[in-house]
């Protein structure tokens, strides 16, 4: 043993390393008596193990995303983020110029116009039976309740938009986000909001499982109202949304993702890299090759259930949609419930930035 060698039960001598000389980074425990913010404590996680450095690492990765100027930086956004009241950490990434692009189910969009327009949703009692809260009104999200009167009251303001629509313009779901943050803009002023701040801020929010939603049934119920009036209906195009996503991230130097959970929104926004490709390889387009070079995904799905909310982004790099770690790509994933990473990492994130710091991009989306 002097000698650093060692035997094992089969009497294979092996040759026991130094760490320090392997240059391995040691661990440190977290001292609370050294945390002093948010920050201190997100930095304590990622010297630590498990999900905690997880967290500390992917606030790292969402630092260095904030702080490249070249970098646009695209949000992805599934679940009950806004019924879970966290829509106005999205709108402060908005607002600080951190998030460029929004690609969300149209459900969380709804839910966070409820939010903009000043209504509330309420804890709910688990004492009250579905059946009850069915016959009283109230919709249930998990532990949550979102009243049905809060989603005529958004009809409301859809249909004051729908019907004021050119039905020569046809619409799409960036399109019509950029109108409702136009009124809300008009019309909310003391509320903050998603597409409120989307609007304010030039930041173009994508739907693309649009008619999956509260905003799409009621442009599906605006339809029908045409017709019956004899008046032309609304044409909705989803390849639109495509094409400006698209050539959107073609004009950037650099792309990041910041992903909360998985489904339809990260996958149509890591499928722009396959679609680049598809486009050079079997068009022959002149369009340069893009993928993903920073990544951030806060979602606790396992990956031995199959589903893309829990693939790694490892496996997108087989398919095109990011840069490798060895060619520079830098990557952060957290299993973890988003409304207990999120606000932690960015709220870490923004005490570094410094208050009220923002990040100037070189160029906005265009409208």
């Amino acid at each position: 043993m002097k000698n650093g060698n060692h035997h094992d039960g089969a009497g294979i001598e092996r040759k026991l390393h130094d760490p320090i000389e392997d240059r391995l980074i040691p661990l440190e425990p977290l001292d609370l008596t050294q945390v002093r913010s948010i920050d201190d404590l997100v930095r304590a996680m990622a010297k630590t193990a498990f999900t905690g450095r997880q967290v500390g690492e992917a606030a790292d990765v969402l630092e260095a995303m904030a702080r490249d100027q070249d970098c646009f930086v695209v949000m992805t956004l599934a679940g009950a983020m806004t019924v879970a009241k966290q829509g106005l950490i999205i709108a402060e990434l908005i607002d600080r110029g951190i998030v460029n692009a929004i690609v969300s189910t149209g459900a969380l969009m709804a839910h966070g116009l409820v939010e903009a327009t000043g209504r509330a949703h309420f804890r709910y009692n688990p004492d009250v039976p579905d059946t009850e809260l069915y016959e009283q009104g109230y919709n249930r999200v998990y532990d949550t309740l979102e009243p049905e009167q809060n989603l005529d009251d958004v009809e409301e303001v859809m249909s004051q938009i729908l019907e004021g629509w050119d039905h020569n313009d046809v619409v799409c779901s960036y399109k019509l986000n950029h109108v409702i943050g136009e009124h809300l803009a008009k019309t909310a002023k003391g509320q903050r909001g998603i597409l409120k701040s989307a609007y304010e801020k030039g930041v173009p929010v994508f739907v693309p499982a649009f008619t999956d939603s509260e905003l799409g049934l009621d442009v599906a119920l605006n339809n029908r109202l045409r017709e019956s009036t004899g008046r032309h209906k609304l044409r909705f195009d989803p390849f639109l949304d495509l094409e400006h996503f698209a050539a959107t991230l073609l004009r950037q130097t650099r792309l990041g993702i910041l992903t909360i959970g998985g489904g339809v929104p990260r996958n149509w926004s890591q499928q722009f890299g396959p679609f680049i490709e598809l486009r050079h390889r079997r068009l022959g387009e002149n369009v340069p090759l893009k993928r993903y070079h920073y990544g951030v995904r806060i979602c606790p799905e396992p990956v031995y259930w199959g589903g893309l909310s829990g693939s790694p982004y490892s496996e997108a790099i087989s398919w095109g949609k990011f840069v490798p770690p060895a060619e520079g790509g830098k990557f952060g994933e957290v299993f973890v419930d988003a409304t207990v990473g999120l606000p932690l990492i960015v709220a870490a994130v923004l005490e570094r930035l410094g208050k009220g710091a923002s990040k100037g991009k070189k160029e906005k989306a265009k409208k």
